[in-house]
């Protein structure tokens, strides 16, 4: 299983480190052997001496350059990091990124060589049309992304059900999982109000590869006992 907690604007470089620590001895001590990602803020990347995998939540299309606000290639370089999340909902409907911008975006980091995980979801008004609209809405997410890029990682995260403490039902995360596992062949994570109480039947779906937590992703002891229960699995 992948297990990838995603802490958006949440802890600073010291409570990262913290966090980084506690979580290495309790998947040392617990034996986990689950692929587990961490995507802190920016500002709190360190060079983390960790088994686990620590990527960024956004970057932008370049290597350096005038692009106030923005960390680009060079900087992301000097921590080592080769992980990055593209196309999350949050940078789609809030800060309002375009799908040219995105794919731009997986077309520079991928030409980098880095581990993407493409975050793809439709909105509930969507979703109220059925199996084939939601499936529409996603195609059009896909188009200009290379479904065959080989450290590819695709993220399904209802908009609707991202930080409202409501899950997709296991039958509408099984029939979308199902219907997106005919479109491509990498593994498939399900985001959106993933928590302890609520992980075990999303990981016991076949069609699921993983998950992508995020607000039960920022206290250590919430995530790892999702750990525990993936383990459990």
């Amino acid at each position: 299983m992948i297990i990838a907690g995603n802490l958006k604007t949440n802890h600073t470089r010291a409570s990262t480190k913290d966090y980084i620590e506690i979580l290495n001895k309790f998947m040392y001590v617990n034996s986990i052997k689950d692929k587990v990602y961490i995507f802190p803020p920016f500002t709190a990347i360190d060079n983390f001496i960790t088994n686990v995998k620590v990527g960024i939540q956004n970057a932008y299309p370049t290597e350096s350059g005038s692009f106030t606000g923005e960390i680009g290639f060079s900087q992301i370089e000097e921590f080592k990091i080769d992980t990055i999340l593209i196309g999350h909902s949050e940078r789609r409907h809030i800060l309002g990124e375009s799908n040219e911008l995105i794919q731009e975006k997986f077309n520079f980091f991928k030409e980098k060589n880095f581990i993407i995980f493409y975050c793809i979801g439709e909105p509930l008004e969507i979703r109220k049309q059925g199996l084939d609209a939601v499936l529409e809405y996603i195609d059009n997410q896909l188009i200009g992304i290379d479904l065959n890029y080989e450290n590819l990682i695709i993220a399904y995260e209802p908009v609707w059900a991202i930080g409202t403490g409501v899950s997709a039902s296991v039958k509408e995360i099984k029939e979308t999982h199902l219907a997106l596992k005919e479109k491509f062949s990498k593994p498939l994570l399900y985001g959106g109000s993933v928590k302890p109480s609520s992980v075990k039947e999303i990981l016991e779906i076949d069609e699921v590869d993983g998950v992508l937590i995020g607000t039960a992703s920022w206290k250590i002891e919430d995530f790892n006992k999702i750990l525990e229960i993936s383990k459990e699995i």
